[in-house]
Formats: C-alpha cells, sequence, structure tokens
C-alpha cells in the first residue's frame, strides 16, 4: 500500500526554507543603516582574538544584525561563500578597523581580513619636550603618557641606541608620524628615534660623529632651538653658546630656567623670570654653571642641529631680543655694547619709532 504525501508538511517545509532563505538574505546584505544614516565605529581587534568574541563586539556596536549569523557564516565556508560571494574560508586578521554601520556583511568580512591598519596622524613641532611629546600621544590615543615617559628612560633602549644620557630627550625628532592606537611606548620611541637618526646622517658634520660629541651637539641645538626664531639666526645664537662654552662662561639661557621650572619642578609656564628663578640651584640653571646643561632641554629640529654642529664662525658673545614682532636678534661682541643695544632698543620702543 502506497503512502500517502503529506502535503501540509511539505507547504510548511518550503516556507520555512524560504523564510530562512530571506532572513538570510536580509541580515547579510542589508547593512544596519543607510549611508544617510551612518555611523562609525572604531574596532580593534588584537592577536588571537575569536570570531565569537568579535561577533559579539559587533553586534554590541549595533554594526551587524545577528552576531550568530556573522559567526556562522564566519565558521562555514559554504555559508560564507553565499554571503561574500567569493570562495575559501574567512580569516580574521588582527588590526584596528573603522567600520560604518552602512556597511553590508561581505565588506565587514572583507575588511576584517585585509588586516588594515587604521593610523593615527600626530604631529610634533621643534622644540617640545619629552612630557609634551607624552600628552600630545595620549591625547590622540596613540599609548598613555606614563608609559612613555617610562620608555623614554629605559636604560637597555638607550643602550640600544648608543645614547650616553639617562633620557632620549633631544633624540625625539620633530616630525609627522603616523601611529596606531594603543602602541607600546618603547615603539613609539624607536619610531622617533629612529627618524631623529636618520635625518642626523644627512648632516655633513654629525655623519660620523662619536656618540659624546653627538650628544653634546644635541644638548646645544636643544638650546639654540629654544632661543631663535628666525632661521637665519640659528647659526649665530650657536656660535654665541659656543664662544662663551670656549672661554667657560655661562651661557644665560632663560630657555634652561624654563625647562627647570616646567620640566623638572612640574610647575606651570611662568609669564616672566624672576631673579629669584636664576638662583634656583639646579645643574640646568646655565645663570649659576658654565658649559653645557646635563641633558637636551628639549628635542630640536634639523635647523637646530645643523646649527650647533656647524656654528657660524663670529666673536659674539651675547644676544638680545630687539624686535619681538619678527624674533630677531641684536648680536654684541662685548657687555657694553649689548647693554646699549638694550637701552637704544627700549628708548625707540618707548617713543614709539
Amino acid at each position: 500500500m502506497k503512502k500517502s504525501i503529506n502535503f501540509p508538511l511539505i507547504v510548511i517545509a518550503v516556507l520555512f526554507i524560504l523564510a530562512a532563505e530571506t532572513a538570510l538574505f536580509f541580515l547579510t546584505t542589508r547593512p544596519v543603516t543607510s549611508v544617510q544614516d551612518q555611523y562609525t565605529v572604531r574596532i580593534q581587534v588584537p592577536a588571537g582574538t575569536s570570531v565569537r568574541s568579535i561577533a559579539e563586539k559587533l553586534k554590541s556596536e549595533k554594526l551587524i544584525h545577528s552576531s550568530l549569523v556573522f559567526y556562522i557564516a564566519a565558521r562555514y565556508p559554504f555559508i560564507h561563500g553565499l554571503v561574500t560571494g567569493g570562495s575559501g574560508s574567512f580569516e580574521l586578521k588582527s588590526g584596528v578597523y573603522r567600520i560604518s554601520s552602512s556597511m553590508n556583511l561581505a565588506r565587514i568580512f572583507d575588511l576584517l581580513s585585509s588586516g588594515q591598519q587604521e593610523f593615527i596622524r600626530v604631529a610634533f613641532p621643534e622644540g617640545l619636550t619629552v612630557s609634551k611629546i607624552a600628552a600630545r600621544l595620549e591625547d590622540a590615543e596613540v599609548c598613555a603618557a606614563d608609559e612613555f615617559k617610562l620608555a623614554v628612560r629605559n636604560t637597555e633602549l638607550l643602550k640600544e641606541y648608543n645614547i650616553p644620557a639617562g633620557s632620549f630627550e633631544g633624540y625625539l625628532f620633530p616630525d609627522t608620524y603616523f601611529f596606531t592606537p594603543s602602541m607600546e611606548g618603547a615603539d613609539v620611541v624607536r619610531q622617533m628615534a629612529d627618524n631623529f637618526f636618520d635625518r642626523v646622517k644627512r648632516i655633513p658634520a654629525l655623519a660620523d660623529a662619536d656618540p659624546v660629541k653627538l650628544n653634546d651637539t644635541v644638548i646645544l641645538a636643544s638650546i639654540v632651538e629654544r632661543e631663535y626664531r628666525v632661521d637665519e639666526e640659528a647659526p649665530l645664537i650657536a656660535s654665541v653658546f659656543k664662544n662663551r662654552v670656549s672661554q667657560n662662561i655661562g651661557l644665560y639661557s632663560c630657555a634652561t630656567i624654563e625647562y627647570i621650572i616646567t620640566e623638572i619642578d612640574g610647575r606651570p609656564h611662568p609669564d616672566v623670570i624672576t631673579y629669584d628663578d636664576l638662583n634656583i640651584d639646579s645643574p640646568y640653571n646655565t645663570y649659576k654653571w658654565a658649559g653645557l646643561t646635563p641633558g637636551p632641554i628639549s628635542n630640536p629640529g634639523i635647523i637646530a642641529l645643523e646649527a650647533a654642529a656647524s656654528p657660524a664662525k663670529t666673536n659674539y658673545y651675547y644676544f638680545r631680543l630687539i624686535d619681538p614682532a619678527t624674533g630677531r636678534h641684536a648680536f654684541s661682541k662685548n657687555f657694553s655694547t649689548h647693554i646699549s643695544e638694550g637701552y637704544i632698543y627700549n628708548t625707540k620702543k618707548a617713543s614709539g619709532n
């Protein structure tokens, strides 16, 4: 006896399959939002992250409709092929991704398997100190400021670069960098220090400099960096400091006093330098001690480095700011001329000429 066909069950099964296919099509091809209503989320995928955890993360950030569908499509090559229109299995690669709510599942799979990194652009102008660089890095979410400061003073890292100092202060070249989020502080230091040594090789006077000579040049450059404002005056300012060092005369640089106040003592930047400030007991006080400071007071750029490596040949021992608007200085051979130039400038300023 022939068995009768149960048409209602067949109809239900067909309807179920159609419904499942429709749901799968919707969940995999339709993005969460339209382009007009899209929002973007930064998704970080550390090495070793599981597909399931990323699926849950994408769902919690409202970037996909279903974490289960994402997980199944990622785990089973046949389903993955249906979703993406390609072949092969899905490979989740570590990286940092910007994922938009207007992306469908195929585009999200393609992005997460690319290993593409999101880069953070950070610009560091000439003359910044370690603490100011650290603050910028933390604000940009590259790395924690404290972690960077520890890396800057890491003795093993300093040995790696053959730097005869207790810090990378001065060796972090000012430039525009492209970092990735949540970097190790040591990796950031390496990137900036590698740039420094690459640039230094292009300066003829420093190309073959030994570590001690280079360190002295960096210290001088760091002070010149904080004093000059007009490019062509940098070698002249360097010559003043070089001449004073050769005669064992204090540099008398206000920039070194500012460094003591802000970087060593941790106080706010002063509006004016007082006589009490000039008497601060610190080896960085160039009003009390002759010669170079124990270490750099900033991270100099190429102009200051070139000026310190090859100062102008002069017999100047003094310089004075004569035009705050342009940053120009007057240079003098002796103290009496230095004082008289200051008197002339103040007289002109008072008369409005």
